[in-house]
């Protein structure tokens, strides 16, 4: 299969293109964002890796035709995660938060919540990222700001487009249950994190958002995900199941992975 094949993308205007990789049918298929800049170009998560991204991009005339005319491209994480991660060894420029740079460069899987064996690995991508992101980190493209939000993981962060009132928000929310259970979730930071996205809303410095998995959607309803979630959080129920959806996808990944750091 060429990389033609694998990827698709649809454009949402003003530099923006959405990008997937067609034939991974998974709930884990993460949405890949490009966005053109003035003088940076972005992408946001780079999807699984399996087939080359700047080819792809190269090949579809995504930042111009004119090789001498092209920015420099940058590839930043939301987060760690294999399924928006599994890329980033194919970019020279790669970003990613604090918290999750030693889990990039150590190749460690449980952070990385790789469902594979090391076995299916002939030898893992290495990845040194070129750009370390913190809170407040701008870069010239779109006035894309960094917002630590961590939760779903320690190093999760959101790209907040002030001017035009857009936000990436990776695994952070989408529309679908959130997920608060797997290694370095942490219940009370999401709860933090939702707050402050409800305040995002509430000083109407957002409307639209685009995640990292399914359908983009307005300030109505990620304040309505945000509400929820806290209201939900820390009810018994809750409490119980994300404590046993902890427990088993801790099980699952050091079966899978035995060698890898808890």
């Amino acid at each position: 299969m060429s990389v033609a094949d694998w990827y698709a993308h649809k454009t949402l205007g003003d530099g923006i293109f959405w990008i997937q990789e067609r034939f991974y049918q998974s709930f884990n298929r993460a949405n890949i964002w490009l966005l053109r800049g003035t003088h940076q170009d972005v992408v946001i998560d780079t999807g699984l890796g399996l087939r080359s991204l700047p080819d792809y991009i190269d090949a579809q005339g995504l930042l111009g035709e004119d090789p001498q005319r092209k920015n420099p491209l940058l590839a930043v994480a939301t987060h760690a995660h294999f399924d928006h991660s599994g890329g980033l060894h194919q970019f020279q420029q790669v970003g990613v938060h604090s918290a999750e740079v030693d889990a990039l460069v150590n190749g460690d899987n449980f952070e990385t919540v790789t469902w594979l064996s090391d076995r299916e690995i002939i030898e893992p991508p290495a990845v040194q990222p070129t750009h370390i992101l913190q809170e407040g980190t701008s870069h010239t493209l779109a006035q894309l700001t960094v917002l630590h939000m961590p939760g779903h993981s320690r190093g999760s962060i959101c790209l907040h487009d002030r001017e035009n009132k857009l936000l990436f928000t990776g695994d952070v929310v989408y529309d679908g249950a959130m997920i608060d259970w797997l290694p370095y979730s942490h219940v009370s930071d999401y709860i933090s994190s939702c707050e402050r996205l409800v305040g995002l809303v509430d000083s109407e410095q957002v409307d639209q958002v685009l995640p990292g998995h399914y359908n983009t959607f307005g300030a109505k309803r990620l304040h309505r995900i945000a509400t929820g979630y806290i209201s939900r959080a820390e009810t018994c129920p809750a409490k119980f199941s994300t404590f046993a959806w902890k427990t088993l996808s801790g099980v699952a990944l050091r079966a899978f992975n035995p060698r890898s750091a808890c």
